[in-house]
């Protein structure tokens, strides 16, 4: 039978500094009400002198909990400690994890699906038996202190799952992927060059939520499942309106919809799996993840939710 990657760990962290909307209001032109009524966020946590490579390695120590150790690490980032070397390297050595493979993803918010994506295809080929998958980004260091519309809805943050070689029947086995990208859309969400983070918020809304409910449709279909079997959806956490819109285009109930937004803000190649650590979704639920980021990017997968704890009790 092919060797297919299958969910068994799982790890978030968060930065301690948290940031309401009242203490923006003191800073910028906004208040708590336009930010709630526009994108569902209450509060956002900040890196505060802590890298990229601090919070995925929280992270991901937390995933490793769940396996002894692993062959390959994959980093989702847009935010790398620095340009070159990747930031991944550092973060295996700082885990203690050897001389593994260890390589970065940029894909911006659909970082974490590419990177699962990556890490399942080291794992069908036999490349690895285990992978540490984690997105991290601390957006706040590239953002522009007197824009109210990017500094509201950005969050830092950190996520981790871990792959394991398994069966393509079991709980936590990921089933298939969908995935794109449209570069000639490239500057609806960027940073030019030395300057701060820009988005085009109006197209942006637009092209995420046809992109995400295409690509939910395709990897159902993938997984061979039918829309109606699907319990829960966690998709890339933009804002409250953009998850409203997919569950309504997908004509599914908006409650399927997770949202841990209010709470991390968008926290960018994190928000799903911090999004996962969050909803503690029980065993057996049939769930699709879903993103859309700049690039444009966009992609899915879809798995069985698995009961996660130590190998040997799997």
């Amino acid at each position: 039978m092919t060797r297919a990657a299958v969910l068994c760990g799982l790890g978030s962290f968060v930065p301690p500094t948290v940031v309401d909307n009242d203490a923006l209001s003191a800073e910028l032109d906004t208040s708590d009400q336009w930010i709630r009524s526009r994108t569902g966020i209450s509060q956002r946590h900040i890196a505060s002198g802590l890298s990229t490579s601090d919070l995925a390695v929280r992270a991901g120590r937390e995933a490793l909990k769940s396996v002894e150790g692993v062959d390959a690490l994959v980093l989702a980032t847009s935010t790398p400690d620095r340009p070159c070397p990747a930031t991944a390297p550092a973060v295996a050595a700082e885990l203690g994890l050897g001389e593994v493979a260890a390589f970065d993803v940029a894909a911006v918010c659909t970082g974490f699906v590419y990177a699962l994506a990556n890490a399942a295809g080291l794992i069908a080929t036999g490349v690895a038996d285990r992978v540490l998958v984690i997105g991290a980004d601390t957006f706040s260091t590239i953002l522009d202190p007197a824009d109210r519309t990017t500094r509201a809805i950005f969050g830092d943050g950190a996520g981790a799952v871990v792959l394991r070689a398994g069966r393509a029947d079991e709980p936590g086995a990921l089933q298939g992927f969908q995935l794109g990208s449209d570069g000639s859309r490239a500057d609806l969400i960027t940073q030019r060059r030395g300057g701060y983070f820009e988005m085009s918020g109006r197209e942006v809304f637009t092209q995420a939520v046809l992109r995400m409910a295409e690509s939910v449709r395709q990897v159902v279909k993938e997984a061979d499942w039918e829309l109606e079997d699907v319990t829960h959806v966690v998709a890339h956490q933009a804002n409250i309106r953009i998850l409203h819109a997919v569950a309504d285009q997908l004509g599914l109930p908006r409650t399927l919809m997770f949202s841990n937004l209010d709470r991390v803000g968008n926290t960018v190649a994190a928000s799903i799996p911090l999004a996962l650590a969050d909803a503690r979704l029980p065993a057996g639920a049939k769930v699709v993840l879903t993103g859309f980021g700049g690039g444009l990017t966009w992609g899915s997968t879809a798995l069985t939710w698995p009961v996660l704890g130590k190998e040997s009790d799997v």
